[in-house]
């Protein structure tokens, strides 16, 4: 694990421009650096020591030198590989997962990314031919972004370290911005950065005589297969506690984030290490603290826990979204820095639960298809009548948005699993609406390609094209790797997700549960109330903060300052803040996506 960074075309004082670079992801790999400068490229490399202690710093090269690799990952079936391409006459220099990249590159070319098993991002420079390649892992677990303008291609883990090129501007995107209110995060392949981009997940590019052509190598799939429950119990089981272990390949010890949910306490349960990893907050309801320790005593693995004071988490907001480079207004991000923190005081690496949801059928608003099959078989006309009747209702009663969500195809009212502003919404909050494009234009291609498929299974389709990278991934890679630790996702592994697309949706998602059948196989490693347990997500109390007089104080200041006046209509702001303020409405969601923007705009444009 660790950061990387680099750039193609003429610029000036190449070595100092690229030492900024690194250092200013330091935190991604504090063991050590290494880099490589020629007349057209450089590449720099921030290590965080993983496997091959001793030999597997980077750069790499191959056997003639003439090909250069800079890579942030693992390689989980790295060891195969090398033995095939040793096969082949390759001559490996290091133990290390990274070398086999290099190699693999040098005997397939962009083939090889089908070879591969694991999380990756890494760029490839063959300095005769004058070519840089590059690619994202399946699921977008590591981050890669770019910049090409004015005759130059910069790229890195973070865009931190892309700000540091002289000929990178630094700009706000307003269309980001846009797209933020409603999704909750940067949403598009466009950052918040002009002009600077993020390569989307199971793509990889070339960059050759400053042109870039990207190309998409893999295509999540979900085909049913009719086979019996149990059957699909017993190779979930299997394959997740293959999976686990795979993923604990590594020359340091490895941990487990634990909170009360099945994921990861299926992954704690079977991991067969020593130290889970737990934090929660001073409120009944949003504290999983006693629930992992039970389930570590269960399985026999020590538990270390932090209880984050609301002080604590307050206070370090502007560090969790100068981490994240952009702004992301989930709160369990904040969580996911403490959990983190607490980590990487005992361990290097840890394992986590990301991803279960998305390929089984976990979230709750996927039940959503099935609690509305009463309207759903109605003729259209019919449901469009009953909805609009009941948004003509003037005042909130039970049963209103029910008959409103009825009345609209899965396509129409499902963008993922945070919305939080609609487009009128915020036109009305921002100063100068752009002509973002809508959410649902947004989301329409991934829709277009499962138009066949039931609903709960589009819903996947979209949340792993859009949620899983966009916000799930992107704070557990950045949350994590502020604190060097390297975060690892059995449940996203190809192996399983092939598994997962075979499964049927009312093995998935039924009138008893979400993840039907993955809650069946946990269930044969812990107690059945937790493989049970309802999805809760990260609960954060944000809701009662924001009716506290200090919370609503602070945020109040922030929805008047000079960068909110600029970009928002302050009234607008505030009346948002203080409906919620007074109990009349809950807006906590809403307030707390534009405070964090506010947030993070300080801490890149006000600094």
């Amino acid at each position: 694990m660790c950061g990387f960074c680099g750039f193609v075309g003429e610029t000036k004082d190449r070595e100092p421009i690229l030492k900024e670079m690194m250092d200013s992801i330091i935190h991604r790999g504090p063991d050590s650096d290494g880099q490589y400068i020629d007349e057209k490229a450089a590449l720099g490399f921030r290590r965080l020591s993983i496997i091959d202690l001793e030999e597997g710093s980077q750069p790499l090269y191959n056997e003639e030198g003439n090909l250069v690799l800079v890579f942030n990952g693992e390689i989980y079936n790295y060891q195969s590989i090398r033995k095939n391409l040793e096969e082949k006459g390759h001559i490996f220099k290091t133990h290390t997962d990274s070398e086999v990249l290099v190699h693999a590159y040098e005997e397939y070319q962009t083939d090889m990314l089908n070879h591969l098993r694991g999380m990756f991002a890494f760029v490839i420079w063959d300095k005769e031919k004058e070519v840089l390649f590059g690619a994202r892992d399946f699921f977008g677990i590591k981050p890669f972004y770019y910049y090409n303008d004015n005759g130059v291609f910069v790229f890195g883990s973070e865009i931190k370290s892309i700000l540091k090129h002289d000929l990178v501007k630094k700009e706000l995107n307003l269309n980001a911005l846009e797209t933020y209110l409603t999704f909750q995060y940067s949403a598009m392949e466009e950052t918040f950065f002009k002009n600077i981009f993020r390569l989307p997940p199971a793509h990889f590019f070339i960059y050759e005589n400053g042109k870039m052509t990207i190309k998409r190598y893999w295509e999540p799939v979900f085909d049913a297969e009719d086979q019996s429950l149990e059957e699909y119990v017993e190779e979930i089981d299997q394959r997740m506690k293959e999976s686990i272990q795979t993923h604990k390949i590594s020359d340091v010890e490895v941990g487990s984030f634990l909170s009360s949910g099945v994921d990861s306490s299926y992954v704690a349960a079977c991991f067969k290490g020593d130290k889970t990893f737990t934090v929660g907050f001073d409120y009944d309801k949003y504290n999983e603290i006693d629930y992992a320790k039970a389930l570590s005593e269960k399985v026999g693995i020590a538990n270390y826990h932090k209880l984050i004071t609301t002080k604590e988490y307050w206070d370090v907001l502007p560090k969790v979204q100068y981490y994240m480079d952009e702004p992301l207004a989930d709160p369990a991000a904040v969580a996911l820095y403490f959990v983190s923190q607490l980590a990487s005081e005992h361990v290097k690496v840890v394992l986590s639960g990301e991803g279960a949801d998305e390929l089984f059928g976990g979230y709750n608003i996927y039940k959503e298809p099935l609690d509305l099959r009463v309207l759903t078989v109605l003729p259209k006309p019919i449901r469009k009548l009953l909805g609009k009747l009941a948004s003509l209702i003037p005042f909130d009663i039970k049963g209103k948005n029910f008959f409103i969500r009825g009345s609209k195809s899965i396509e129409e009212r499902f963008i993922g699993n945070a919305f939080m502003f609609t487009e009128k919404e915020r036109k009305e909050l921002l100063k100068h609406p752009t002509s973002a494009p809508s959410p649902f234009k947004l989301v329409k291609p991934y829709y277009d390609k499962v138009k066949l498929k039931d609903d709960v299974t589009k819903m996947q389709y979209v949340d792993i094209h859009m949620w899983l990278w966009g916000d799930i991934l992107l704070k557990a890679d950045k949350m994590s790797m502020a604190h060097s630790l390297e975060l690892r996702v059995p449940f996203l592994d190809k192996e399983v997700f092939n598994l997962a697309s075979k499964i049927p949706m009312k093995y998935r998602v039924n009138k008893h549960n979400t993840k039907y059948a993955l809650r069946l196989a946990a269930k044969k490693n812990m107690p059945e109330n937790v493989a049970n347990k309802k999805k809760l997500g990260f609960p954060v109390p944000i809701r009662i903060w924001l009716r506290e007089e200090k919370y609503y104080a602070i945020v109040k200041d922030a929805f008047t300052s000079d960068a909110a006046k600029t970009y928002f209509n302050t009234d607008k702001l505030l009346s948002i803040l203080d409906e919620h303020y007074k109990g009349i409405k809950d807006n906590s969601r809403k307030i707390w996506t534009v405070y964090m923007f506010l947030i993070w705009y300080k801490q890149y444009f006000e600094v």
